[in-house]
């Protein structure tokens, strides 16, 4: 018959997690985070907080409702942040939302003070920004949030092509599946690289090994190239653009969007950009393909048809005429160096292919 230990009998867990859930956080990470600790924590899935434990906090004793709407009751009320090795924040919807309390700011303050390792999930970073623990620190955010943490925060560097970010005693991350790598390190710095391999392992949530690459958010949005470009409908288009890739949304489905007609879109496409909407959205998916490309993980078939091409002769004709290399060279381009990073090719400029004064280099 198998034998539990008793609680007394437990040993002090080595890694000590507060969680701090801000309204309309997202469910995703959250649930991956936890999941994460709760199979680190224990052998044979058993759950028991035996390496690690987790605490959800709360200046208020309601429970707090996700951005898809589950409640999640806290543990407890905030406690002495030093008996944590680290604090987790995690964020959720943005746009007018207040995030957390005054009292929630004041706590983070507290444990930034104690030397607490402070984390800021998904937008979880805005919630660390606003408490004023973020100085001179570097943001990792996600490309879909970034414009609006620039806004906030213009004071602040935010860096959007990683997955995850140490800067000492800060870790932020850009959410989704960055939640996942970014707790796989956490675990492997205290638990040790088996455990945090066991974890993944049991969660179908493997990947390759990278050396000691980052790991790369899958792709840089082409706003931030642009964000000198202050007309919204221009902005809008292409947030709607970068969002549709793999099914593009005709121009004139745009337009209605933007409350605009077809032909005033195109007019503002040309003035301020320089091209029509349908070559700067091509251009867009091009873009997205390349990174694709270049992570090597999927066939050229395989992008073709992510990027919304109707057939791969299409796809390897556009973008060869774009970049000046097939997909297939790009594809093998990829390659190591010494380091352990990753480089690529040399990248042609926009301005090559297709006379854009607005991009240097992709």
């Amino acid at each position: 018959m198998m034998r539990f230990q008793s609680d007394s009998a437990r040993p002090t867990p080595r890694l000590r997690v507060g969680i701090i859930l801000a309204e309309n956080f997202t469910l995703s990470a959250f649930s991956l985070f936890v999941d994460y600790l709760r199979l680190a924590g224990d052998k044979d899935d058993n759950s028991r907080p035996i390496l690690c434990n987790w605490t959800i906090m709360n200046s208020r004793p309601d429970p707090v409702r996700s951005s898809c709407d589950i409640p999640i009751s806290r543990h407890s009320e905030f406690r002495d942040p030093s008996e944590f090795d680290c604090i987790a924040v995690v964020g959720g919807l943005l746009h007018g939302r207040r995030q957390v309390d005054d009292s929630t700011l004041q706590y983070l303050r507290r444990a930034a003070s104690a030397g607490v390792t402070l984390i800021g999930l998904c937008t979880g970073v805005f919630v660390l920004c606003r408490a004023r623990v973020m100085e001179g620190r570097a943001c990792c955010l996600s490309w879909y949030h970034r414009q609006d943490f620039m806004e906030e925060f213009p004071e602040h560097e935010v860096v959007s092509d990683r997955m995850y970010l140490v800067e000492g005693d800060r870790i932020t991350c850009s959410g989704g599946g960055g939640t996942a790598d970014m707790v796989l390190y956490l675990i492997e710095q205290y638990l040790g690289r088996q455990v945090a391999k066991k974890a993944s392992h049991i969660l179908l949530l493997d990947r390759p090994t990278r050396s000691n690459a980052p790991l790369l958010q899958p792709y840089p949005p082409i706003i931030d190239e642009i964000n000198h470009i202050t007309d919204s409908r221009i902005r809008r288009a292409v947030l709607e653009m970068e969002q549709n890739m793999n099914e593009p949304v005709s121009i004139s489905r745009l337009a209605s969007y933007l409350g605009i007609s077809s032909r005033q879109l195109e007019r503002l496409f040309q003035t301020t950009l320089g091209m029509k909407p349908t070559d700067f959205y091509r251009l867009i998916r091009l873009r997205y393909a390349r990174s694709l490309l270049q992570q090597g993980e999927l066939s050229v078939t395989e992008i073709a048809v992510e990027t919304g091409f109707s057939d791969c002769a299409h796809f390897s004709r556009h973008f060869k005429s774009m970049f000046g290399q097939s997909p297939s060279e790009v594809r093998g381009a990829k390659r190591l160096v010494p380091d352990g990073g990753i480089s690529f090719m040399p990248e042609r400029s926009l301005t090559e292919r297709v006379g854009v004064r607005l991009f240097e280099e992709l």
